[in-house]
């Protein structure tokens, strides 16, 4: 007879860890757009409201990836894959047009080579984890 080990939970170990990279984001991204709204937002107010999007993207990953079941899982799935789009596209637009994505007012400039490129490899990381966890999902949903 064959022993099957239980899943590992998610909030444990790597998922843990990929919890908490979510939630500094997300702090980081809202408190640094929040304070930028407030103090210079004519400075480069596209790049401003983007980097709020982000962190506003971050919490909605973060509160996914701690929550169970496949609406948890749809929701983890479509705002990191919506990150990786976002990080991908602001980052290029940013090399392309630093006038419009000056560096200090976007969390995805460079593809967040300010955030030493954690915005870039975080949505990889999520979906590999996601892909990882889509059986554990399933059956908490």
């Amino acid at each position: 007879m064959t022993e099957t080990r239980p899943a590992r939970p998610r909030t444990a170990g790597p998922g843990r860890v990929l919890i908490a990279f979510y939630f500094v984001m997300t702090l980081a991204a809202l408190v640094r757009s929040v304070v930028q709204m407030i103090t210079d937002f004519a400075a480069a107010p596209l790049a401003i409201v983007l980097s709020f999007v982000a962190g506003v993207v971050y919490l909605v990953a973060t509160i996914a990836l701690a929550r169970s079941g496949r609406t948890a899982f749809r929701l983890a799935f479509t705002t990191i894959v919506f990150e990786l789009i976002g990080v991908l596209l602001v980052g290029t637009l940013s090399l392309v047009l630093p006038e419009v994505f000056p560096f200090r007012y976007t969390v995805w400039w460079g593809y967040g080579l300010g955030y030493l490129l954690l915005p870039l490899v975080l949505p990889v990381l999520g979906l590999l984890f996601l892909r990882s966890q889509r059986a554990v999902f399933a059956e908490e949903g």
